[in-house]
C-alpha cells in the first residue's frame, strides 16, 4: 500500500486550477471535508497557491499529458476520485477519453455526443432552431465572402465571436466575443481575426446591458434527473460588454429556469451545467447565450454563499452519499465579485459615463461574497495584488 495515496474520504480532483474556477471549487469542496488534489498547466499562479489543495499537479491542461497524468494519479489513489474539469477544453478532452479515465474517476458527462453539441457553436445554435429553443440569428463564417453576404442579412450592432473557443483564440485575446457596430467594423474585425478560429459566427446583438444578463447553474444526475438549480445575474463585467462576471447577485427568474431545464431534458443532460440567457429589453424576450458544459462557473460559487449546494451535490451524487438537503434556492441577495476585475471594470464604465461613483457605492452595498479573498485561505489574493504590481510597473516600463 505504499504507493497508493490512501485518505478515508474519496478526493476530488480539480482541473484548472490556474482559473478562478478551479480556487472556488476547491476551497468549496475543501470545507466540505473532501480531499482536493489539483491539476494547473501553471502552479505559480495565484488561484493555485490555494491551501485548499493538498497537491497540485503540474500538466499541460490543452493536451494528452492531462490525461496521462490523471491515469497516473489514478493508480496511486485507494479509491475512485470524482473529477471535476474547469474549462471547455479539459471537458472535452475528459469526454474523448472517459474509457481510459473511468476505471480511476467518477466522471459526471452526458454523451460523448452531447458533449460535441453543446459545445460546437453552429451545431447548438441549429439544433436550437430546430427545437424551437430561442436563439438570437446568426451566420457561419468560413471565408470573406461568407462574411461579406452576412452582413447584408443581419441587423447591426452584431456579436462575432468563435464556433468553440479554442487555445488558438485564447492565445490572441481573454474576450469571448467581439461587439461591432455596422458593416465596416464587422468587416474590419473579421479581417484582423479570422485566422484565430477555422469558423467564425455572426450573430445579431440582444439590447439591453450587464444586468439583463441572466444564468441558470444546474446538476443533472445519471438519469438525466435534475437535482440542483440556481438562478443569477450579472450586475458587471470584465472585460466591459462581452467578458466574465466581475459582479453578479443571485435572482429567482421562472423564465430563466423553463428555459434551461427545457434544454438539458431535449439532450438527456447529465452533470454540471450552465446556460446564460440574455433578455432583450425592447421586447422583454429570453435568448439563450450559450451554455458551459461539464464544469464548475463563477456563479457556482455564489450558489454555495446563498446556501445552495451545487458542486457537493456532485460529490454525493457520484459516491452515492445522502445528498445534501440544502439544495433548493431561496432569495438571498447576496452578490458575488472578483474584486479586482471589478474595479476594472468600474472605471472602465465610468470612463465611458455610463456609470458614475454614485452608482458604483450602491452597487456595492450589500452583502458580499468574494472570488479570490478568503480569511482562511489569504495567498491567492496575495499573490494576486502581487501579480497585479507587477503587471502594473511592466506596462509603465515598457509603456512607448
Amino acid at each position: 500500500m505504499k504507493n497508493k495515496i490512501i485518505n478515508k474520504k474519496p478526493y476530488a480532483v480539480v482541473i484548472n486550477m490556474d482559473f478562478l474556477t478551479g480556487l472556488q471549487t476547491a476551497r468549496i469542496l475543501a470545507n466540505k471535508g473532501v480531499p482536493v488534489i489539483g491539476f494547473a498547466e501553471n502552479p505559480d499562479h495565484f488561484c493555485a497557491k490555494t491551501n485548499a489543495c493538498e497537491l497540485v499537479i503540474r500538466s499541460n491542461e490543452t493536451s494528452e499529458e492531462l490525461i496521462e497524468k490523471l491515469i497516473k494519479l489514478g493508480k496511486e489513489l485507494e479509491q475512485k476520485a470524482v473529477l471535476y474539469p474547469g474549462q471547455d477544453i479539459s471537458v472535452l478532452l475528459i469526454s474523448q477519453n472517459r474509457e481510459k479515465l473511468e476505471p480511476y474517476f467518477h466522471i459526471s458527462l452526458p454523451s460523448k455526443e452531447t458533449v460535441e453539441l453543446l459545445m460546437n457553436k453552429p451545431r447548438f445554435y441549429e439544433f436550437s432552431k430546430k427545437n424551437n429553443l430561442p436563439v438570437a440569428k446568426f451566420f457561419l463564417l468560413k471565408n470573406r465572402k461568407d462574411a461579406e453576404e452576412a452582413a447584408g442579412k443581419l441587423n447591426f450592432p452584431c456579436v462575432l465571436k468563435p464556433h468553440m473557443k479554442s487555445p488558438r483564440w485564447e492565445e490572441n485575446t481573454k474576450l469571448k466575443a467581439f461587439k461591432v457596430l455596422n458593416t465596416d467594423e464587422f468587416l474590419k474585425m473579421y479581417d484582423r481575426i479570422f485566422g484565430w478560429s477555422d469558423t467564425l459566427m455572426l450573430q445579431e446583438w440582444i439590447e439591453g446591458d450587464d444586468t439583463t444578463l441572466y444564468s441558470c447553474n444546474s446538476y443533472y444526475n445519471k438519469n438525466s434527473e435534475s437535482l440542483v438549480n440556481f438562478t443569477a445575474k450579472k450586475l458587471r463585467q470584465w472585460p466591459i460588454i462581452t467578458g466574465n462576471t466581475s459582479l453578479g447577485i443571485d435572482v429567482i427568474d421562472k423564465t430563466v429556469l423553463e428555459v434551461t431545464t427545457e434544454l438539458f431534458k431535449k439532450v438527456n443532460y447529465v452533470g454540471l451545467g450552465y446556460v446564460e440567457i440574455k433578455k432583450d429589453i425592447r421586447s422583454g424576450e429570453y435568448f439563450i447565450i450559450e451554455p458551459n458544459i461539464g464544469r464548475p462557473t463563477g456563479r457556482s460559487a455564489l450558489a454555495e454563499a446563498c446556501g445552495v449546494d451545487l458542486i457537493y451535490t456532485m460529490y454525493c451524487d457520484c459516491l452515492d452519499l445522502p445528498l445534501p438537503e440544502t439544495r433548493k434556492q431561496t432569495y438571498k441577495g447576496i452578490k458575488w465579485i472578483h474584486l479586482r476585475a471589478d474595479l476594472q471594470s468600474a472605471y472602465n464604465y465610468w470612463k465611458t459615463g455610463s456609470l458614475t461613483i454614485g452608482d458604483w457605492l450602491r452597487s456595492m452595498r450589500g452583502k458580499k461574497f468574494y472570488a479570490v479573498i478568503s480569511l482562511k485561505d489569504p495567498v491567492p489574493f496575495l499573490a494576486e495584488i502581487q501579480m497585479g504590481i507587477i503587471y502594473g510597473i511592466k506596462s509603465l516600463f515598457y509603456k512607448t
